[in-house]
């Protein structure tokens, strides 16, 4: 998996970890060179505890791999991110190459795919004018989901770990309880009167039961800017999918187009990128979904996915002191949450939305 360091915060300067002495002994078996001889670069993962690290030999650093070291060793047949990644790449889907599977070591040696976001790519592209090639780059990811939810029956068929995983009520409330517990209380420091709390929780609970009956396809579960990759070829390739699960059709689609802004997207723009999404389903052979029950899906699932985001904001925030990165994004999701629940259709969750604005 490649992190892309433009986006993302980077380690300083400090000691050696165990984490790193593990990787540079095991970099130098693969490379069959002395550690002394490995140079490896740091990449901080977004909110994971998995650590990321850039592999080369000194002598030729340009050839270079990404490592995925997780906390201990694992079982590689029960690994989600290796079941994953075969099912995608059984189905054709643009994932890194996996070279090796270390479980020992706790680690997972994959294809570097450079560090252009799709997040720092659009950047760019709006910054120098490229307004065609924006566009363009916005449908080849919409198309992409598309692709994943044709890969559903494929899953169940394989019996891959996403296709025995769903956005369930269980699933869905934990999330919502997430938000609640972080954003109310390690960052706001709040506490609510006698009964305002349960009414709140009440809200966030009909919001993941109401999600929980949307009828199911496959979801890449994480599936914003900064999980998709420009390599070096131009091509968008997928990486953290290893949470891969069943969930709402438009599941995918609201991370894309409304999450980590610092300024609320236009809704004019969301709807024509919806039209997209309804075309791509159509190119795939997937069924029609009616436009007005998919506007009203996407907004609820909008409502839930910012809230789950904003907790996870909040969590490194206010516990894990990251907030020069993660602060900034609170407040614009908070407003999208505000204007999705003023949405056509939308159901009422007033405790919610008076606790949110602060009332």
């Amino acid at each position: 998996m490649t992190i892309p360091t433009s986006d993302k915060p980077r380690q300083t300067a400090s000691a050696p970890d165990f984490g790193e002495k593990r990787v540079r002994r095991y970099a130098a078996r693969h490379f069959s060179v002395p550690p002394r001889a490995i140079h490896l670069q740091g990449l901080t993962p977004d909110a994971s505890t998995r650590k990321y690290y850039r592999i080369s030999t000194v002598q030729n650093p340009a050839e270079s791999l990404i490592v995925s070291l997780y906390p201990t060793p694992f079982n590689p047949q029960d690994n989600s991110f290796l079941d994953v990644t075969r099912l995608f790449q059984l189905a054709g889907l643009p994932v890194p190459q996996v070279i090796d599977a270390a479980g020992t070591d706790g680690i997972i040696l994959q294809e570097d795919l450079g560090d252009c976001s799709l997040t720092q790519w659009i950047d760019d592209a709006r910054a120098a004018g490229d307004d065609d090639g924006v566009n363009e780059m916005y449908q080849r990811a919409i198309e992409l989901i598309a692709r994943i939810q044709k890969v559903s029956g494929l899953a169940e068929e394989t019996g891959s770990v996403s296709s025995r995983l769903a956005f369930d009520v269980d699933k869905l409330t934990w999330e919502l309880n997430y938000f609640f517990d972080h954003f109310f209380g390690s960052l706001r420091r709040q506490e609510f009167e006698p009964g305002k709390a349960e009414a709140i929780k009440c809200d966030l609970e009909a919001v993941a039961t109401e999600l929980a009956e949307r009828p199911r396809v496959l979801c890449h579960r994480d599936y914003h800017g900064m999980n998709l990759m420009v390599d070096p070829r131009g091509d968008l390739r997928m990486i953290d999918h290893q949470d891969a699960r069943m969930g709402p059709a438009a599941y995918d689609l609201v991370p894309l187009l409304v999450e980590r802004r610092l300024e609320p997207a236009d809704m004019a723009w969301v709807e024509s990128q919806q039209e997209c999404f309804m075309r791509a389903r159509a190119k795939e052979g997937l069924p029609a979904l009616d436009r007005e029950e998919f506007r009203c899906e996407f907004n609820l699932m909008t409502l839930q996915r910012q809230l789950k985001a904003t907790g996870t904001f909040s969590y490194q925030t206010g516990v894990m002191g990251r907030g020069a990165y993660y602060e900034k994004y609170i407040a614009p999701a908070v407003a999208t949450i505000l204007r999705a629940m003023q949405a056509a259709g939308m159901k009422e969750y007033p405790a919610l939305r008076a606790a949110l604005e602060g009332d």
